[in-house]
């Protein structure tokens, strides 16, 4: 068997060292401390489940696209978190269920996928987000809108996109207002999904209808008035004035788009979801929208929440602060160096005379009561 090298870790795999360990602790604690003022609760879910019970939640993954191992206790599958939203459900279908609705929950913390892809190669990651249980109104979609926004704010993220969607858009369509047989939804949403006219149309009389919802995309107020000029019935009257309340508090500096027919990490959503960007950055930081919870007794409920993924954001530089590090010498005051550390510095304690202030990060060194700046 070939001896693996001490350094070396699985693929998709890493470790986060100084500074950037901490600019990731920073970066959630900010968002956490965001959502909290709002009156969210943190949970905290294990990093793994019995496999059979999470991929009944995750609804969009199976047991294949997880990491699993079995269990030497149980003798049972396990299966480690892909996305922590679907356990955050189960705890408020079970431990939470007499809790009063609507329930605020919060969360933070890594998730890893079985395989990564190209945009993005690492297979671990952070997720930090909330869930807001029991509804799924515009009053609700407005609080989570927002909230996500400002969490992205206070984290120092600017250039911020919302991308809109309608996750049962073709669904809706095509009971009413442009009718579709159960073979053709998947065409028609393959077609659309790549923007594909040319096949949309190929597929005949019925799915050519769906056309001008390749138009009704970007930007917002002017997609809305194509998707609204489109519904001749009202069957998405609800939906699109959803939509607009939904957008009228967001402040101008937040670009707006839709994009109506996405569906891509949209599988288990219903009626609205949203993607978050920010100039800059590939690919999204953060999604959300609503979604139905299942309850041990076969019933359902409800919510809405977002999740946002803030390692690209912590690569970027966002999170971090520069910290004055004040060497304590032998034989320091300790009652003095716990005043400075009150008043904002980290200190670093000398545990010989050969340690080296410079060589240790520090920027001062403590002299008698006084904090002296050190030169290169």
């Amino acid at each position: 068997m070939t001896r693996i090298p001490p350094g070396l870790l699985p693929e998709g795999l890493s470790d986060r060292l100084p500074p950037q360990a901490e600019a990731s602790a920073r970066l959630v604690r900010h968002v956490l401390d965001t959502v909290s003022s709002h009156g969210y609760q943190r949970v905290m879910p294990p990093l793994a489940e019995f496999e059979q019970n999470l991929v009944a939640r995750l609804q969009s993954a199976r047991a294949q696209d997880l990491l699993r191992v079995v269990d030497p206790v149980s003798q049972r599958m396990l299966a480690l978190r892909p996305d922590m939203t679907a356990q955050v459900g189960r705890i408020a279908a079970t431990r939470l269920a007499s809790a009063a609705r609507p329930l605020r929950l919060c969360y933070a913390g890594p998730v890893i996928k079985l395989r990564a892809n190209q945009l993005r190669p690492e297979r671990e990651s952070m997720q930090v987000g909330a869930e807001l249980v029991g509804t799924d109104n515009i009053a609700a979609a407005v609080e989570i809108v927002s909230i996500a926004i400002e969490a992205l704010e206070i984290a120092g993220v600017s250039d911020i996109t919302v991308d809109f969607t309608l996750p049962d858009l073709i669904d809706t369509l095509a009971r009413e207002e442009f009718p579709l047989t159960s073979d053709e939804i998947p065409a028609v949403r393959t077609a659309l999904d790549s923007k594909d006219a040319g096949a949309l149309a190929a597929l005949g009389a019925g799915p050519a209808a769906y056309l001008p919802l390749i138009e009704a995309t970007g930007s917002f107020h002017a997609a809305m008035n194509r998707l609204e000029a489109l519904d001749a019935s009202g069957a998405l009257k609800s939906r699109i004035a959803g939509l607009r309340a939904i957008a009228k508090p967001i402040h101008d500096d937040i670009t707006l788009t839709l994009d109506p027919t996405e569906r891509h990490s949209f599988e288990y959503q219903t009626w609205f979801g949203f993607s978050l960007f920010a100039g800059g950055f590939v690919g999204e930081i953060g999604r959300g929208g609503t979604y139905m919870i299942a309850h041990p007794d076969g019933t359902s409920e409800p919510a809405i929440g977002f999740s946002l993924y803030p390692d690209p954001l912590i690569d970027a530089g966002l999170g971090g602060k520069d910290c004055a590090r004040l060497f304590l010498p032998m034989g320091h005051d300790p009652a003095r160096a716990a005043e400075l550390r009150k008043a904002g510095w980290r200190t670093i304690a000398a545990l010989s005379e050969s340690d080296d202030a410079v060589a240790l990060g520090c920027s001062h060194s403590l002299n008698g009561d006084t904090p002296i700046e050190l030169r290169n």
